[in-house]
């Protein structure tokens, strides 16, 4: 998947939508998902422009990479949901629902999340 540098992420980015920011630093913007699968849900996108997890890991720098990740603990904890607990998703490709084509973790919170995938059958 090439990247889209009109996605809706990389129009955020370039401050053409707003977004209700939690968190900004030269590697990361963080801000509340306007559809909330959780009382908390926060998204958490590079600055640079990555499709999904697999061609961050493989092109970021070192410091992106750091700062992503730090960046993403930071968040949690301050958005208080240590105590009680977290979930993290990024979604890769067109069978995990990957949605917008620019890498980005999901932080879940706020309620028990219950199961991590539907059993089948």
């Amino acid at each position: 998947m090439a990247y889209d540098s009109n996605n809706i992420f990389a129009r955020i980015l370039r401050g053409e939508i707003p977004c209700n920011k939690v968190y900004e630093d030269q590697h990361v913007l963080a801000f509340h998902d306007i559809h909330p699968q959780a009382p908390t849900h926060i998204l958490v996108i590079p600055k640079g422009a990555y499709v999904s997890f697999a061609d961050f890991s493989e092109r970021a720098t070192p410091d992106e990479i750091t700062g992503f990740f730090r960046a993403a603990g930071l968040i949690a904890r301050q958005a208080g949901v240590d105590a009680t607990g977290y979930r993290l998703i990024s979604n890769h490709g067109r069978d995990s629902h990957q949605d917008v084509p620019h890498f980005h973790l999901h932080i879940l919170a706020g309620r028990p999340l219950g199961p991590l995938l539907l059993r089948q059958g």
